[in-house]
């Protein structure tokens, strides 16, 4: 019998198989003789057969022409005549998804071989699934982009405090387990001041403070993973050639906290380092605790460090003074002069480093203003060389005792040129918390 000779029943067959796919064919696999009852306009493109006496030459020969050349041996092995007739026996039918080249774009298709009731013919079905690859493509990197997301700080862009947990059981689960622990250490660190840079100039500072920490942090430790674990809290772990430069690496962090604190024109990070001992360390924590420990007896220390330079919160040194500020340095001030009966009379708001220095001074020194930031830059470049070095010792022991001090001479620079012996003594006002907040002072020219 002749396909011809049953072209309603053919018919129907093409009309049920053109709802859910793009081309059908009906094939004779004993004769090789096939007809098409649904049509793929770009198979009509490409001058593929309708009908024909030899199914599997025929659509060899088409392969060839669309087939993504990465797929063509996978296509011409799925319409393999031998291949196809064994994997129908097991299963009845059978399928695969390979890439076509249509009117120069890539499409995914679906082709779907199916066995009929009289194991005489074969329905051969292709479908282009192509928006459907591009959805699951979407779902998926949606999905990666989410989870990586759910890993990453929104304001550095390095990886969080989920992701840093996630590191830690990973390494635990080899202390756990017969796999040797790598050699690895931890760097904790902790940007100073970060609540006063909020409070007082602003939360968009804070968040600058953070990025370039987060920069500083990430520039030294290059090939190894860097977190951001809290507000002002970063953790790096350092592994292969950073871990073998660790020493070099971490002095070079303290050096560049060191020289930002001392230029304010950086981020001050506090850090301390640990390393893992095979000997000792029975978890991921316990490398941890130490390097935090450490980093907190750093950051003790750049406190007090920075209330010897004479600056308890230095970020603030380059924040406009408030005008609720600038009236109660006014109001120090006018008592200080009052009760003082002579002299040069100065007072510095530590928190925002802005004096105010008697005029009878300015004008015998030639200095620039009664009101001034960073005086005691200014007031330095006055004092006699061979004199610096007792007036800074002087400022560190008002500052450290938070009292008055021994009145201490050195000789200061005069707008003629000369110099004079000058007396000071100085004290410290802290506020409620016992840090200094204003500096003050009595300056006598003998």
């Amino acid at each position: 019998m002749r396909m011809d000779d049953n072209m309603m029943e053919y018919g129907q067959i093409g009309m049920a198989m053109a709802k859910h796919f793009d081309s059908v064919y009906y094939v004779d696999h004993e004769s090789g003789q096939y007809k098409e009852f649904v049509r793929m306009q770009a198979l009509e493109d490409i001058g593929a057969s309708k009908q024909g006496m030899d199914f599997f030459a025929d659509i060899k020969e088409t392969a060839v022409k669309c087939a993504h050349p990465e797929d063509i041996r996978t296509v011409l092995q799925f319409l393999d005549k031998d291949n196809m007739l064994k994997n129908l026996s097991h299963n009845g039918s059978y399928s695969a998804v390979f890439r076509l080249l249509l009117n120069g774009r890539v499409e995914h298709v679906r082709h779907i071989e199916i066995l009929c009731e009289d194991k005489k013919h074969i329905i051969c079905c292709l479908e282009n699934i192509e928006a459907e690859i591009r959805e699951k493509t979407d779902q998926e990197r949606d999905l990666q982009s989410a989870k990586r997301m759910a890993r990453l700080d929104e304001l550095t862009g390095i990886r969080n405090k989920n992701a840093f947990m996630e590191y830690a059981r990973s390494i635990d689960d080899m202390f756990g387990s017969d796999k040797k622990v790598e050699a690895f250490g931890i760097v904790m660190c902790d940007v100073n001041d970060l609540k006063v840079i909020n409070d007082t100039r602003g939360h968009s500072f804070g968040d600058e403070a953070i990025q370039r920490a987060s920069r500083m942090v990430c520039d030294n430790f290059k090939r190894s993973p860097v977190f951001r674990i809290g507000g002002d809290e970063f953790v790096a772990v350092l592994v292969g050639d950073d871990y073998m430069q660790r020493e070099q690496l971490f002095l070079k962090l303290r050096e560049e906290s060191l020289a930002n604190r001392r230029s304010r024109s950086g981020p001050v990070v506090a850090s301390g380092m640990a390393v893992f001992d095979p000997d000792t360390d029975k978890c991921f924590d316990d490398v941890y605790k130490r390097a935090d420990e450490l980093m907190y007896e750093n950051k003790s220390g750049l406190k007090n460090m920075s209330k010897r330079d004479g600056f308890a919160n230095m970020e603030k040194a380059n924040t406009p003074i408030p005008d609720e500020r600038k009236r109660q340095l006014d109001g120090m001030f006018g008592a200080l002069y009052t009760v003082a009966g002579g002299g040069y009379v100065y007072i510095n708001d530590m928190k925002y480093d802005f004096s105010r220095w008697a005029l009878p001074l300015i004008d015998d020194f030639g200095m620039e203003s009664e009101y001034m930031y960073h005086a005691d830059r200014i007031w330095q470049d006055y004092i006699h060389p061979d004199d610096l070095e007792v007036y800074r010792k002087a400022v560190d022991t008002a500052i450290c005792g938070n009292a008055m001090v021994t009145p201490i001479y050195y000789r200061a620079r005069r707008t003629d040129g000369t110099y004079v012996m000058l007396t000071t003594r100085a004290f410290i006002l802290s506020d409620s918390n016992g840090d200094p907040e204003y500096f003050g002072g009595i300056i006598i020219q003998q």
